[in-house]
């Protein structure tokens, strides 16, 4: 059932990526089109990183049609070391808080549920004019700043999008603290419950008849950023995944890339860390994390989920050119099913977003998903 899956969505995601390269000419790839192909010294995949067109017992692919079940493979594997999820929401409940009118677009603030016997607070905003319309699920630490509302302009992304025509959602961290976040009764690493949250988002947003559910992306910024790879790659339904400057592998010398810690990927009720902070030998590795590096896993694998629905890197002090080492293997991933010009980065010299990097953001967000499907 689930290659069957696979291949249903993988047909959708072919009928959209067919919109997006027909049109190339226009003015918003025009702006990406040199942030889409890897440097020279990347443009083999590194040995570095075992490469996703195998399976584990080592065969290559033979073919595309191989990818479904390489993809299940991969997918499973991961899902075992994180823990599974409850069962996704096919309707979640919403209920409007307030109503308003800003700019071009309508504004509601929103309660809804994020997981059984689980609600969180967020922002609807919906442009004005002909629906439907592609949407957006934007997340982060709370979901005003997303919006407008909070302290931190550039991190917008919510509000710039639905200007431009896209419903957007927006939430924030499931019980409101980062570092401890409510994942109620669930069995599976916090990063993957966010991962879920957003699952059952996307079917907020699909169930609405102001949106088109086959353009419907995932985007966040940092701590959202993780958020928004881990989704993207977790749910397949998602049409295109953005992030922004989150660490897209794990880098155990940089402690933002802080994957291995219990907010993320590091939970061990029984054997918890004992502080914060890099891992060093009396503060190890522990939880799902502490099987993935002992196992070779990296997020690469989860850049080849995504495939061959469009990816977008907005890096900053964490995501570097030489990223590019462990994202040729998307690349190649994509070429192998037949696609080009689905994986890009653009590179800034710090972690918070600027004015350039946001307008490559949303002009990837124009480009892939706000031209209408057949």
């Amino acid at each position: 059932m689930k290659i069957k899956l696979s291949l249903i969505c993988l047909v959708c995601t072919i009928a959209l990526c067919s919109i997006g390269a027909a049109a190339e000419e226009g003015s918003a790839w025009k702006s990406l089109a040199p942030f889409f192909q890897p440097p020279q010294e990347y443009a083999t995949p590194s040995k570095a990183y075992r490469s996703p067109l195998r399976f584990n017992d080592g065969q290559p692919l033979a073919s595309a049609a191989d990818w479904p079940r390489r993809r299940a493979e991969i997918l499973k594997q991961w899902h075992a070391l994180m823990g599974p999820w409850p069962a996704v929401i096919e309707r979640p409940n919403v209920k409007v808080l307030a109503t308003t009118h800003r700019d071009n677009f309508t504004q509601h603030h929103v309660r809804l549920d994020i997981a059984p016997g689980q609600t969180g607070e967020g922002w609807l905003l919906v442009p004005d004019g002909e629906s439907p319309f592609p949407a957006a699920l934007v997340v982060y630490y709370e979901p005003e700043t997303s919006v407008g509302l909070g302290k931190h302009p550039l991190r917008d992304f919510a509000y710039q999008l639905t200007r431009r025509g896209f419903v957007t959602l927006s939430i924030g961290t499931p019980g409101g603290n980062a570092y401890k976040p409510d994942i109620g009764d669930a069995r599976c690493q916090p990063l993957s419950y966010h991962a879920y949250v957003a699952a059952n988002c996307w079917n907020v947003l699909a169930n609405r008849r102001e949106v088109d559910a086959r353009r419907i992306g995932v985007v966040g910024h940092s701590y959202g950023g993780k958020w928004s790879l881990f989704a993207g790659a977790l749910w397949e339904k998602f049409a295109c995944v953005a992030v922004s400057d989150p660490g897209i592998v794990f880098d155990e010398k940089r402690p933002s890339v802080n994957y291995w810690e219990p907010w993320y990927l590091g939970l061990d009720r029984d054997h918890p860390r004992p502080a914060r902070g890099l891992i060093t030998p009396e503060n190890p590795r522990t939880g799902a994390y502490k099987k993935m590096a002992e196992t070779g896993r990296d997020l690469h694998e989860l850049h080849a989920l995504i495939a061959p629905r469009p990816f977008f890197v907005s890096g900053g002090s964490e995501d570097f050119p030489a990223r590019w080492a462990a994202l040729s293997h998307a690349v190649a991933v994509n070429q192998f099913l037949g696609f080009t010009h689905r994986v890009g980065m653009t590179n800034r010299p710090a972690h918070s977003p600027t004015e350039e990097s946001n307008s490559q953001l949303y002009a990837f967000f124009q480009h892939f998903l706000g031209r209408k499907t057949p």
